[in-house]
């Protein structure tokens, strides 16, 4: 089901930006993971909305992945590219945000983190279809991203192809995929 964030509170016609800038991902979720709560059946919603709200939310779970436990640079993990771009949220079922990921104006997908609990419960690819969802919906052709080398097969599960050669970026070995969407 899609539906617009302002449709679920209720507000009025003079709230028209917020309905087409939010769009909420909702349904219910099996869980593989036995240190997740509620890992049996779980109901998650993902919003994809602008960097103002999403800010707080994202940066706590970027901070703790990125920056706590991979060692990237805090200076590189802030860019002037959250402000333009579509961020990914993924809230369990008691609201607490357990992954994200953002959509760069040029196709790029990038920032996807998952809390270290909700690792392995579909979290990330629940944020990384709403991210492939609002790029089709925008008409991108094309989508780009920098995975971790680790992570290859989790994009190349929804059609990423592997483009050149491993890279390093803030330490850390990544490779280039892409994936056409028209």
């Amino acid at each position: 089901m899609v539906c617009h964030l302002s449709e679920i509170l209720g507000f009025k016609s003079g709230h028209a930006q917020a309905r087409r800038r939010t769009s909420w991902l909702t349904a219910p979720h099996r869980s593989a993971s036995s240190s997740f709560p509620n890992r049996d059946l779980m109901s998650i919603s993902v919003l994809v909305c602008p960097w103002e709200e999403a800010r707080e939310r994202s940066r706590a779970i970027r901070y703790s992945v990125f920056v706590e436990e991979q060692r990237v640079p805090v200076e590189l993990e802030w860019d002037d590219m959250d402000a333009t771009s579509w961020h990914a949220l993924a809230l369990a079922e008691d609201g607490m945000p357990v992954a994200t990921g953002r959509l760069l104006p040029d196709g790029h997908i990038g920032r996807m983190a998952v809390v270290k609990a909700a690792r392995g419960t579909g979290m990330g690819a629940r944020v990384l279809d709403a991210l492939m969802a609002k790029a089709a919906e925008l008409g991108y052709p094309e989508l780009i991203l920098n995975a971790q080398t680790h992570a290859e097969q989790f994009y190349a599960r929804v059609g990423f192809k592997r483009v050149g050669t491993e890279f390093e970026e803030a330490g850390i070995p990544h490779i280039e995929m892409r994936k056409r969407l028209v």
